[in-house]
């Protein structure tokens, strides 16, 4: 007679397969999302090195250039004078990303360790303000830097970005995760709030700080609609409204458009790239306090 196999065992290969099968089914959902992400950076890619002539002539979308156009780059890179835009684009990306995380982890701490009146309400007062829509506050602004006269200047393009609820909120959640036996041992030591905050919370807040500084660098070097209606000067645009430029009335260069906006997504993925060991170590810390 043939010996009957445990039960067991059979319930643990079923079970084995099933994760393997529920392993597959998600690493395919995850391979099909990552292209759905990629194409349209393929795309853009593809674009910028076809013949002017070519891109989007017959309405269809060429997976292989017929011809692989190098000069597209210098010539978008001359057309609008990149140089200059890259340079107004990282000092206000630059400056306005270094404000911004500096006022939003003061804010953040002061929130989530300090003990004043009304905390509570101030705070959910002030995160309040994320529901009011950015045009609606565009004419209040505008209004409040031509009294200061600061229309058509670098303050006026930096300065009304480095304040943000969204980024308070962020470093405010983070904060109050942080464990508090290190901040008492500060203080036994003498330490103030403002060395607390400098030396113990920021180092341990980097993910938090690398997320909001790559969201923040992504919204000042995207920008368009407020580098359009507070800077006047050529000498002042940003690369943004630069690229806006090879789209005219009835007419689109798509391939130095394309071009242009490869060299312009540069930095942004440099920076992605940098504080992505930030995220993975967000991750690790997320899941250990789990």
């Amino acid at each position: 007679m043939r010996s009957a196999v445990p039960r067991s065992s059979t319930d643990g290969q079923m079970a084995q397969s099933r994760s393997a099968t529920r392993t597959c089914v998600i690493y395919l959902l995850l391979t099909l999302g990552a292209l759905t992400m990629i194409f349209p950076l393929y795309w853009m890619v593809l674009t910028s090195l076809e013949p002017g002539d070519v891109a989007f002539s017959s309405g269809t979308i060429h997976w292989v250039p017929s011809k692989f156009v190098w000069s597209n780059y210098p010539e978008a890179w001359k057309a609008v004078d990149i140089p200059r835009l890259y340079w107004n684009s990282i000092l206000a990306a630059v400056i306005g990303t270094a404000g911004q995380v500096l006022t939003s982890s003061m804010a953040a701490y002061a929130f989530a360790r300090l003990s004043f009146p009304a905390r509570d309400r101030l705070f959910f007062a002030y995160l309040a303000t994320m529901m009011i829509p950015g045009s609606v506050t565009m004419i209040p602004n505008f209004v409040l830097l031509r009294w200061l006269g600061w229309i058509n200047t670098y303050q006026a393009l930096i300065i009304p970005g480095m304040f943000s609820a969204y980024g308070t909120f962020l470093l405010r959640q983070f904060f109050m995760g942080l464990p508090t036996e290190l901040e008492d041992a500060a203080k036994i030591d003498g330490s103030g709030y403002a060395g607390i905050w400098a030396r113990i919370t920021l180092p341990l807040s980097k993910p938090a700080l690398a997320t909001l500084t790559t969201f923040t660098f992504m919204g000042f070097w995207g920008s368009y609609m407020w580098p359009l209606i507070i800077i006047q000067s050529a000498d002042l645009r940003t690369l943004p409204i630069g690229l806006a430029s090879f789209v005219g009335r009835y007419t689109a260069e798509y391939s130095l458009w394309m071009a242009a906006s490869v060299i312009a997504l540069v930095p942004v993925l440099a920076l992605f790239m940098f504080n992505q060991r930030y995220f993975q170590e967000g991750i690790k810390m997320s899941g250990i306090k789990g």
